[in-house]
């Protein structure tokens, strides 16, 4: 199964509603997968498990792994085309 990590300052409010409504999101398209939140420090630590990061932290340190930009899953703007590339990263 595919893990999908999303990461911001705390791991709590911010990355639990993006990883909510993207595993939300993911299950309305049949899509199977593990969506977590974690805060930005433990995410050195699993990066190299997981399939596909989905950054909150603007600037935040680039890593090997596709990524993708949480702020749309958040504002609305841009949500369709950050959710196309994640389906596709998925796949």
């Amino acid at each position: 199964m595919k893990k999908v990590v999303v990461a911001c300052g705390s791991g709590v409010a911010t990355s639990q509603t993006v990883a909510s409504k993207v595993e939300s999101m993911l299950e309305n398209e049949g899509i199977n997968c593990h969506v977590e939140a974690v805060d930005i420090k433990s995410l050195d630590n699993i990066i190299d498990s997981i399939d596909v990061y989905i950054t909150i932290v603007p600037g935040s340190k680039s890593y090997d792994v596709p990524t993708v930009n949480g702020i749309a899953f958040l504002t609305g703007m841009g949500i369709d085309e950050e959710f196309e590339k994640l389906k596709n990263l998925l796949k």
